[in-house]
C-alpha cells in the first residue's frame, strides 16, 4: 500500500501574491482561476455600524435560517468548514478514516495528527491510480470491513465525482451499523442541490458540512455550518466557544441564505458558465470534467500547463498526487477572451 507523507503545509489555489512575487507579473495584472469561487459573489450588503463595536450574537436567528435553508433540524454556524475538519476528529470514535486520494486537502492531516489511521481510496474513475491507494469506492463494492468513517465530498474538489442521496445513504447505513460515521462535506452543494444529503442530518452516523464561501462568493466571510444530530451539534457547539462567526460576516451569511431570488438566478449563471468553461478547454482537454464553478483536467503536463499559463498572467491550482490542473471561473468577457487565446499558446506549446 502506497502512504503519502503528512505534508508541513497543504497547499490551495488563491495564493495570487505568491505567484506575482514567483513571476514577477503585478497583482492587480493576474487573473484568478486557482479557486473554485463563484467570481461574481452575493453583492455587500450595508452593516450597521454598531455591528463592528458589538460582540458576535451567537444567538440570534442566523443559525435558524441555516437549518431552515438546509432543510436541516439544526445547524452550528463555524469559521468555515476549515474550523469544523478539525474539530470532528474530538467527536467521533476512534478507527479508519477513509479519505479521498484526489481531494479537498485538510482531512487527512487532521485525522493523522489525532492519531486516527488513515486509508486513501479511488474512486471508479481513477482506478488506474488503484495502487496508490486503500480501496476503491465504488458502488459495486463493499466498504472494507475495517473502515470505521469515511469522508465524501459531493461533489468532489477537484475531481467533479458525485454521488446520488441513495448511495450516500447505502454508504451511511453501513458505517452507522459499525459505530461510525459518514461525512458529507457539501462545500459546492449549493450549485447542485439534487445531490444534497442536507435534510437527513439528523440521523446518527452522518454528518454534513456546509460553506457560504463558493457558491455565495463569500470566502473571505469565513462562516459554515455543521449539520449533524444533537449530540454531534452539542459536542462540536463546546468546542467552537463564544463569538467563532463575527457580526459582520453573520449578517452577509444571513442575507444570502435568505435571498432565494438571487440564488436561482445565480444557480441558472452558474450552470451555463460552468459548460462553457467545459467547452472552452476541451479542444486542449478531451476529457474534461466540470462542475457549474470549476472544471478539472488530468495531464500528465500539468506542471507545463500551469507555468505556460501563469507566464500570461493566468493563475490556475496544480495537482500532483492525480496530475492535473484545476481551472476555476473568469469573471469578465475580457477574461474569457484572455483565457481562451493563453490556452491557445500554451497548448501550441506543450503539444509542439
Amino acid at each position: 500500500m502506497f502512504s503519502l507523507p503528512l505534508p508541513a503545509h497543504v497547499p490551495h489555489g488563491g495564493n495570487l501574491t505568491e505567484a506575482a512575487a514567483r513571476y514577477g507579473i503585478a497583482r492587480e495584472d493576474w487573473i484568478d482561476l486557482s479557486t473554485g469561487i463563484n467570481p461574481h459573489g452575493y453583492p455587500a450588503v450595508q452593516i450597521d455600524p454598531q455591528v463592528w463595536i458589538r460582540l458576535p450574537d451567537d444567538n440570534d436567528d442566523l443559525e435558524a435560517i441555516a437549518a431552515a435553508h438546509y432543510g436541516a433540524s439544526r445547524a452550528l454556524a463555524v469559521a468555515g468548514t476549515q474550523a469544523a475538519i478539525r474539530m470532528l476528529p474530538a467527536v467521533l470514535p476512534p478507527g479508519r478514516v477513509g479519505v479521498g486520494l484526489l481531494t479537498y486537502g485538510e482531512y487527512a492531516p487532521a485525522f493523522e495528527r489525532a492519531g486516527f489511521p488513515v486509508a486513501r481510496f479511488v474512486t471508479s474513475a481513477l482506478t488506474d491510480f488503484e495502487r496508490a491507494a486503500s480501496f476503491v469506492l465504488d458502488p459495486a463494492r463493499e466498504l472494507p470491513a475495517d473502515l470505521k468513517h469515511l469522508i465524501l465530498v459531493n461533489p468532489n474538489n477537484p475531481g467533479t465525482e458525485r454521488y446520488s442521496p441513495q448511495q450516500i445513504m447505502a454508504w451511511g447505513e453501513q458505517l452507522a451499523a459499525r459505530g461510525g460515521t459518514l461525512v458529507v462535506d457539501e462545500a459546492f452543494g449549493e450549485s447542485m442541490p439534487d445531490l444534497s444529503v442536507a435534510n437527513l442530518a439528523n440521523r446518527d452516523g452522518l454528518i454534513v458540512l456546509r460553506s457560504i464561501g463558493k457558491f455565495y462568493g463569500l470566502a473571505g466571510a469565513r462562516v459554515g455550518f455543521v449539520l449533524a444530530n444533537d449530540s454531534i451539534d452539542e459536542a462540536m457547539r463546546a468546542m467552537r466557544g463564544p463569538w467563532s462567526v463575527s457580526g459582520p460576516a453573520r449578517v452577509v451569511a444571513r442575507a444570502a441564505l435568505l435571498d432565494t431570488e438571487w440564488q436561482t438566478r445565480t444557480r441558472a449563471e452558474l450552470i451555463a458558465s460552468g459548460a462553457r468553461l467545459a467547452n472552452l478547454l476541451r479542444p486542449y482537454h478531451p476529457n474534461v470534467m466540470s462542475t457549474p464553478l470549476f472544471s478539472w483536467v488530468r495531464t500528465e503536463h500539468a506542471p507545463r500547463w500551469q507555468d505556460g499559463l501563469a507566464r500570461l498572467g493566468i493563475w490556475v491550482r496544480r495537482f500532483d498526487v492525480v496530475p492535473g490542473i484545476r481551472f476555476g471561473l473568469p469573471a469578465t468577457e475580457t477574461e474569457w477572451g484572455r483565457l481562451e487565446s493563453a490556452l491557445s499558446a500554451v497548448g501550441k506549446e506543450v503539444q509542439g
